[in-house]
């Protein structure tokens, strides 16, 4: 009779960390939408989607006031096993000061941002001993939300809306030792989103340091070496239909449908699970931001143009450590 080996069952527990994490916001969220139709308009239980859309409404604002976050979740086993899965791994290169709030732009997006989730989002690597005193919110779209269910398992590990008045609220209601976490490029990032890609969509992504600005906080560079290796991309012929919907699609919707694929369960399949390569994600050092109620266009730009100085040297410090070459470059797009 077969028996599993420790390794064997480490390994299943693993991918099984990324499996429920990669489809359980999607097909969940369609499950729970489509039972509470069911029940509305098929059986006599409509009572149970209406308390739910009541609860909804009442709690519309917790996303934008905090969230409602639990250490337990933050630090549940799972997520070890999802970070090792990669392996997944977060370097400090500067102490971060309790005393002060931070607002962190990561780079890049990739494709489903794995290594926020797993460094940032949740202890998978220890995120707290790293970062002591530092309570870390990761910033994600308000669509994610909407949901029941769905959007209390997002925000029980400390995530909450990326919207203006979300930043505004952490910034001046939770006191000190804040990190906010924002991937500047979002999804509109997912056309770079290949092996080998240094290319980033930051050109007109100047929010981040306006808010910092507004709010007189650092704001620290950090970059995820072999993120984009997670997922092959498949590239389209230029000025083909397909890659003109592409292009229409991210200037509309600040969306970009990528055809990528990663692994399957069996060796050198085509699957949608990311390939088991390893993502380092380097924190850089906070660059100080003088507080001005309402900056000038100039005076955003200005400091827009320091941030992208300091993450281009954050790049070139580590990134023949993590296979690219000394000529390699950072492209702003």
């Amino acid at each position: 009779m077969f028996l599993p080996s420790k390794k064997d069952f480490k390994t299943a527990m693993e991918v099984f960390a990324v499996v429920h994490w990669f489809f359980f916001v999607f097909i969940v969220s369609f499950a729970v939408i489509f039972v509470n139709i069911y029940l509305m308009v098929f059986t006599r239980y409509w009572p149970v989607p209406v308390l739910l859309l009541m609860w909804l409404a009442f709690d519309w604002k917790t996303p934008e006031r905090g969230g409602r976050r639990f250490l337990w979740m933050r630090r549940c086993h799972l997520w070890k096993e999802f970070a090792d899965y990669f392996p997944l791994r977060l370097l400090k290169t500067h102490d971060l000061s309790p005393n002060h709030n931070y607002i962190l732009a990561y780079h890049p997006h990739g494709l489903l941002c794995h290594s926020v989730f797993g460094s940032l989002a949740t202890e998978g690597v220890g995120f707290s001993k790293i970062f002591p005193g530092i309570t870390c919110y990761v910033l994600t779209l308000g669509i994610m939300f909407w949901v029941p269910v769905i959007r209390d398992y997002i925000m029980s590990v400390g995530s909450c809306s990326v919207s203006s008045a979300s930043i505004d609220y952490l910034l001046t209601q939770k006191g000190t030792g804040n990190m906010l976490v924002t991937v500047v490029g979002g999804l509109a990032e997912c056309k770079y989103s290949f092996p080998g890609s240094t290319t980033l969509f930051l050109k007109n992504r100047t929010g981040f340091i306006r808010k910092a600005l507004q709010h007189g906080v650092a704001v620290i560079p950090s970059y995820a070496f072999g993120e984009v290796d997670l997922y092959n991309q498949h590239i389209f012929t230029p000025g083909g239909l397909v890659s003109r919907f592409q292009e229409w699609s991210r200037k509309v919707t600040h969306i970009y449908p990528t055809a990528s694929y990663g692994c399957g369960l069996t060796k050198n399949s085509w699957g949608f699970l990311p390939h088991s390569r390893p993502v380092t994600t380097v924190v850089g050092e906070p660059l100080p931001m003088p507080k001005i109620e309402n900056p000038s266009q100039e005076v955003v730009h200005k400091y827009h143009t320091l941030y992208l100085e300091a993450l281009r040297k954050l790049f070139d410090q580590h990134k023949t450590q993590y296979g690219f070459s000394e000529t390699q470059k950072l492209v702003i797009a």
